[in-house]
């Protein structure tokens, strides 16, 4: 099937279905819970766009990263397509990241019920203060080895989704290094505990919540990948769910470019429509500027990530590239369509006050801006040193 044809369709069905009830969800506190979620990822199957991130095998579209880009675009339009299409955090990683590294028992386990939807997943990396957050190396969450398994004692925070996931996957320090476990959300062992107030709440089943680990019980099938090799299996995971986001990110600045070009092409001020002002139509270039750049980057960080593989020096630097810029850029746009709204802007009457809201996280997850342009740096120095 064409990949445009997959786009076409994923704008119709998120227009169709996900738009009418997205305001009861993003502006009127519905709640996203599970029951919702399995509702629309329902009619997701059957509109035929369901599964972009999962392979053909566990009932997804198998599509490649490039592929993905125009699809995951479309869907991102409202803050709710992700989901209902399973491309949304921190599933879409773990996806990815399942599908690269589990074993086949853990895949049969694991991959299968997430790729296809029955499941929600978490990953506990960030801990709080003086542990790890955008420096890997502060991990202090510990897992020692004894004769049967693993016991994992720390504590973690911003693990997303916790409430209601099946599992999660733990980053833990071990004498060989940071290593991957699964622990199944009725380990003993494992406690959910206060879920944390973000800025971010319409899109994410589960929320952004603290956990514990205290003396957690895994055996040795437990571990994902190998012993000590948990921040390669990372890194790996990082620049395909960097994009991910990327793209759904994208699909919603577009939509708030929509959203005031039609407003201003509507609303009268000053004798002439809004929209016949030159600083309205500077706003509308600027943010039709920074849509194209965005889809320019993504494009260019998908087909390398393709090519060589999601680990390789070149994908990290370009996702690293992309996502800051993205991130940045996606802002601007929301931004300035705030502005286009005017007052009404800066109300919940219309979407693009809480698209703004809901956006200002991009900046900071999967790497803050500042980090990432340090690591940038470095690459580029590599070559003068």
């Amino acid at each position: 099937m064409l990949t445009r044809e997959i786009a076409e369709r994923t704008r119709r069905f998120v227009a169709g279905q996900i738009f009418p009830i997205e305001r009861e969800i993003v502006a009127d506190g519905r709640p996203m819970d599970d029951a919702l979620r399995m509702e629309l990822q329902k009619a997701a199957k059957e509109a035929g766009v369901f599964g972009p991130l999962s392979p053909i095998e566990y009932g997804g579209l198998g599509l490649s990263t490039l592929d993905q880009a125009e699809v995951l675009e479309a869907a991102g339009t409202s803050l709710i397509g992700p989901l209902a299409l399973n491309c949304w955090a921190p599933d879409d990683g773990n996806i990815h990241l399942l599908a690269h590294v589990a074993t086949p028992e853990q895949a049969r386990r694991y991959l299968a019920p997430l790729a296809s939807g029955e499941v929600r997943s978490a990953i506990a990396m960030t801990e709080p203060a003086p542990g790890a957050g955008s420096d890997p190396t502060m991990l202090r969450t510990v897992a020692e080895e004894v004769s049967d398994g693993w016991i994992i004692n720390g504590a973690k925070h911003f693990t997303t989704g916790a409430a209601g996931a099946a599992f999660v996957i733990c980053i833990a320090r071990t004498d060989d290094g940071p290593t991957m476990f699964l622990v199944d959300a009725d380990n003993p062992g494992f406690k959910v505990g206060r879920r944390m107030p973000t800025l971010d709440r319409a899109s994410a089943p589960g929320g952004h919540c603290e956990v514990t680990f205290e003396d957690c019980f895994v055996p040795d099938e437990a571990v994902l990948g190998e012993v000590g090799q948990g921040m390669e299996h990372a890194q790996a995971r990082l620049a395909p769910s960097r994009l991910t986001f990327c793209m759904n990110w994208l699909g919603l600045a577009t939509r708030a470019q929509e959203l005031a070009a039609r407003h201003i092409s509507e609303r009268h001020a000053f004798g002439s429509r809004v929209a016949d002002h030159g600083m309205a139509q500077g706003h509308l270039a600027d943010n039709e500027i920074d849509i194209e750049a965005s889809r320019a980057l993504i494009r260019r960080a998908a087909t390398v990530i393709d090519e060589q593989g999601p680990a390789s020096s070149a994908s990290r630097h370009l996702a690293s590239v992309a996502k800051t810029f993205v991130s940045e850029a996606v802002w601007r746009v929301l931004d300035r369509s705030v502005q286009l709204h005017g007052g009404l802007g800066v109300t919940e009457d219309h979407l693009v006050a809480r698209f703004l809201v809901e956006a200002r996280a991009f900046r900071i997850y999967e790497g803050p801006s500042e980090v990432l342009r340090w690591s940038i740096a470095r690459r580029v120095l590599r070559a003068y040193r």
